[in-house]
């Protein structure tokens, strides 16, 4: 079976991708190249090719950097998918509904994508996809096959403004590329199109606003790219903090409260158990499935608007209660004497070992993970897989329920994590950058980092960062961790997250980081440049402190 998902034609040499890929931090969306350091195909171009994948990986915001390709002539010529994808083709459908820019995007049953992948060239027209003799006919989607209320109908008729007609437009066609039959109503939205990823996030944005656009439920923002007070006084240049603070007031103008958080379940009012919302960021997504029970599809960016103007999502995916069973059994080995590093080095292997699908870990039920242990996890966990979520035996919400029938068994031994471990350590043990908060700090780890810092301050020459939501830095403002932690010589940046901030805030000497994130571990060698050190909570302060993270092993993994 070949689906085509969007339209348009496209001729060009065929570039198969063994694995995976998140187009935020994975490609220069200036070139088309990969940049993605982890990846196996680290180096090549995307730009005119036809790109197969078995499906993307990673960050909500990939749909962005497609557009910004599009926009810039360096998109691939067309994008073939093994599995259902969404933050790829929700980039192709607005590049062609919005800006006349067509990417085809299609999707081949197992045989055919073996088939194609054997080929060195290709040509997509509108009915077929033809490659060296191979010949198969496109099958459209049936979007006429919605069950939609007189609500939605509404909407997608035009009658509440241009601006609702586009996103109910945008949803029903994902709908159907999910192979949903009908809408579900979402009590609450998180946009993460607000990260100035390029400057096709601001057109998207401004073009919505400039039509009308209205938010129609509680809406929170994700962390943007620039300090939204500060960014003049922290000398970041015009041409990059203009924009980026415009994308970020183009969505406050459309009704989102600028929260500006990568983590909203900080917040106050955080989601419950089986309540329907519609997030986007893809460690927001997976910790609401994972660990609070509610249930959201990890929406690619621009999509989370739709969402937020109608209130509705595609009835697909895990809303769904079938599509929440595990997949995959993984087992772990518990190493004894583990420190909070175990989780996001167990979350980035879940997600490699369960790159497609939902995993079942067990071997953690005499643990007693902290909400912060299992939302580094949750986060490393969307850097290496395309599922919103996994369970955890004895832990999670949901981690009794029974494997799929096609699940099949994996493990994590203390071998495989002291590989993560020296993975994520490839960067001299000269540290000049500790990099904390991707996600945002919690209240609860700054003041862990205070009592690690205790009477003690940053190196010389070493810069502390720690990045954190407004609602966070307000509270340890108000209970004076903030101001012990300046004391120690920390610096608390709010509104940026360590996936979105750049120089000068990020220090531009910077040449080693340290960090205790999974998440960052893996996108920073591309996003900034530099060598990367990875390590608990207490081996960051003591970089901090000494200018030198760990070279060795942890104690528990030797």
């Amino acid at each position: 079976m070949a689906r085509r998902i969007t339209d348009g034609t496209a001729t060009g040499p065929i570039l198969v991708l063994t694995e995976g890929l998140s187009f935020w931090g994975g490609v220069d969306p200036a070139t088309g190249r990969l940049i993605d350091a982890h990846h196996p195909d680290c180096g090549a171009d995307l730009a005119g090719s036809i790109v197969m994948m078995p499906t993307s990986r990673g960050s909500c915001s990939g749909s962005g950097v497609l557009l910004e390709l599009a926009l810039n002539g360096r998109a691939p010529a067309a994008l073939i998918f093994r599995e259902a994808e969404d933050v790829l083709t929700v980039g192709a459908l607005i590049a062609g509904m919005l800006f006349d820019r067509p990417i085809p995007a299609l999707r081949l049953g197992p045989e055919d994508y073996t088939a194609l992948a054997a080929k060195p060239t290709a040509h997509v027209t509108e009915d077929r996809l033809e490659a060296g003799g191979l010949s198969l006919p496109l099958t459209p989607l049936a979007t006429d096959r919605m069950t939609l209320t007189d609500t939605d109908r509404a909407m997608l008729a035009g009658q509440e403004g241009r601006a609702v007609q586009i996103a109910m437009q945008i949803l029903t066609t994902v709908a159907a590329a999910q192979g949903a039959t009908a809408l579900t109503d979402v009590t609450r939205a998180h946009i993460d199109g607000c990260i100035y990823a390029s400057p096709a996030n601001l057109t998207f944005a401004r073009k919505m606003a400039d039509l009308g656009a209205k938010v129609r439920i509680p809406t929170t923002m994700n962390a943007i790219s620039v300090d939204h007070t500060h960014w003049r006084q922290q000398g970041v240049d015009e041409a990059f903090g203009s924009p980026a603070a415009a994308l970020a007031d183009a969505y406050t103008e459309m009704g989102a409260a600028p929260t500006f958080t990568c983590a909203p379940y900080l917040l106050d009012d955080a989601p419950t158990t089986g309540e329907h919302i519609g997030w986007s960021e893809s460690n927001a997504v997976i910790y609401a499935n994972t660990v609070l029970g509610a249930r959201t599809v990890k929406h690619p960016d621009f999509l989370d608007l739709c969402i937020a103007l109608t209130g509705r999502a595609p009835m697909s995916g895990v809303y769904l209660d079938a599509n929440r069973a595990p997949r995959r059994l993984i087992h772990v080995t518990l190493p004894e004497g583990h420190d909070d590093a175990l989780w996001p080095m167990l979350g980035y292997l879940a997600g490699r070992l369960a790159p497609d699908r939902i995993p079942l870990l067990t071997g953690l039920e005499r643990t007693m993970p902290s909400e912060d242990d299992l939302k580094a996890l949750c986060a490393a966990f969307g850097t290496s897989s395309a599922a919103p979520m996994l369970h955890i035996a004895g832990i999670t919400p949901e981690g009794h329920l029974a494997p799929g029938a096609d699940a099949d068994a994996a493990q994590i031994t203390r071998t495989d994590l002291a590989r993560a471990w020296a993975k994520f350590n490839s960067g001299p043990a000269e540290t000049d950058l500790v990099a904390l908060g991707s996600p945002h700090f919690s209240a609860a780890e700054c003041r862990k980092l205070a009592g690690h810092l205790d009477g003690q301050t940053v190196a010389t020459g070493t810069t502390a960062i720690v990045t954190a939501g407004r609602d966070t830095i307000k509270a340890i403002t108000a209970d004076g961790i903030a101001d012990r932690l300046q004391r120690a010589g920390v610096r608390i940046i709010p509104d940026l997250c360590w996936c979105s901030i750049s120089e000068p805030v990020f220090p531009p000497a910077t040449r080693t980081l340290m960090t205790n994130s999974g998440k960052y571990a893996h996108y920073a060698p591309a996003l900034s440049g530099r060598a990367v050190r990875f390590g608990s909570l207490a081996d960051c302060a003591r970089a901090a402190v000494t200018g030198r993270a760990p070279i060795t092993l942890p104690d528990w993994l030797t």
